[in-house]
């Protein structure tokens, strides 16, 4: 039997009880494998992937169809440089177009193309049906409520600059 902290069962995680380290190998696992699905769905029916789809539909949703580089990698949590290479991508496929920004002339624009518009179109009517089949359909409406509330709450977490990790509450 493991040893017990404040009344709980230490994991294999340092700093974690049981319930804590099981819940999040099953929210990791669920994660990975469900972007993974995604990712092959959206590859084979669109040849793009779930992060090209992502800015893609971040450029459509845009007002002006356009997004500065820097915007794009921050709302992706990703690399500059990683972002820069998709978007050559893209550009090769005709999906987007780079251009540099007309109030800031260091700043370079991604611009969604009409070819671009359409594709991510299709491809947002893939990613729907795939969230559906993989995700919502597994949980009951209070479960999928319940989730995006935790997972909101989590994500606001992260975003707090600066701040340290909180102690859990007994």
């Amino acid at each position: 039997m493991g040893v017990t902290v404040a009344g709980r069962s230490a994991s294999e995680i340092p700093g974690l009880d049981v319930a804590e380290m099981r819940s999040w190998q099953h929210f990791l696992e669920a994660a990975v494998r469900l972007s993974a699905t995604l990712n092959r769905g959206l590859v084979k029916s669109h040849r793009l992937t779930l992060n090209d789809v992502r800015l893609l539909d971040m450029l459509n949703r845009s007002a002006t169809g356009s997004a500065r580089m820097g915007d794009l990698a921050d709302q992706l949590v990703s690399l500059p440089s990683r972002v820069t290479r998709q978007i050559r991508r893209l550009e090769e496929q005709g999906l987007v177009l780079r251009e540099a920004s007309p109030h800031d002339r260091r700043g370079v624009l991604a611009t969604i193309t009409d070819e671009g518009r359409a594709t991510v179109g299709q491809a947002m009517m893939t990613y729907g049906q795939y969230v559906k089949a993989h995700f919502s359909n597994q949980l009951s409406r209070p479960q999928v409520a319940a989730l995006g509330e935790n997972c909101r709450r989590i994500n606001h977490g992260l975003k707090v600059a600066g701040s340290p990790p909180r102690q859990a509450r007994v």
